[in-house]
């Protein structure tokens, strides 16, 4: 083979491992961010369960007005998304997930906190 053609082949090579390294890291945000969307859609789901328990009355099995007795269903505390847990007082409920994919940091999972309230639902992601 002449020098060219070694030239070529050696820089076809190049550009295939190029390629592959730059698929794998769009591959690796790509799951990154789809898990942080599902954490945060389950949060909003969980938030709403929340909320209709807080306005359903104590005599059909809800709150009355408070969130005090709510709890998080048993088969949505842990999701394919990731793991959930909540803090109640009477008038908001704090909900975080951990998702399971590496945050963007690289040091811990993903996670997210929503707020809920009588009236909204906020989420913030955390990492």
């Amino acid at each position: 083979m002449g020098q060219q053609q070694l030239l070529l082949i050696v820089l076809g090579v190049i550009i295939v491992g190029i390629a592959v390294v730059v698929g794998i890291n769009l591959f690796n945000a790509n799951a990154v961010s789809a898990n942080r969307d599902g954490v945060i859609s389950d949060l909003n789901n969980l938030g709403t369960m929340a909320q209709q328990y807080y306005k359903k009355p104590s005599s059909m099995a809800g709150g009355g007005n408070t969130f005090t007795a709510w709890t998080l269903p048993g088969a949505l505390d842990t999701t394919a998304n990731g793991t959930y847990t909540i803090s109640v007082s009477a008038q908001s409920v704090t909900i975080v997930g951990t998702g399971t994919e590496t945050g963007d940091d690289g040091s811990e999972k993903v996670k997210a906190t929503a707020t809920v309230s009588p009236t909204a639902i906020t989420s913030v992601k955390n990492n």
